[in-house]
């Protein structure tokens, strides 16, 4: 069985839930690991963390812990 992803205008169709996580799942864009759970989003870019997005110069971003 397969099902649809419908994400910024485009149709994704996936057989498995870890398809579309590898498709789908932004990029930090300090470490570049994919990003599965949670992440930040400052300034239209994704980040793994608050260190990373700190590291790329993003301020006021924390971890809740």
């Amino acid at each position: 069985m397969s099902f649809e992803v419908h994400a910024q205008g485009a149709i994704h169709v996936f057989d498995c839930f870890s398809c579309a996580i590898h498709r789908m799942a932004p990029i930090c864009e300090h470490c570049r690991v994919q990003i599965i759970g949670q992440g930040v989003e400052a300034e239209g870019k994704w980040y793994c963390g608050a260190h990373c997005a700190r590291a790329e110069g993003r301020a006021g971003i924390v971890d809740r812990v």
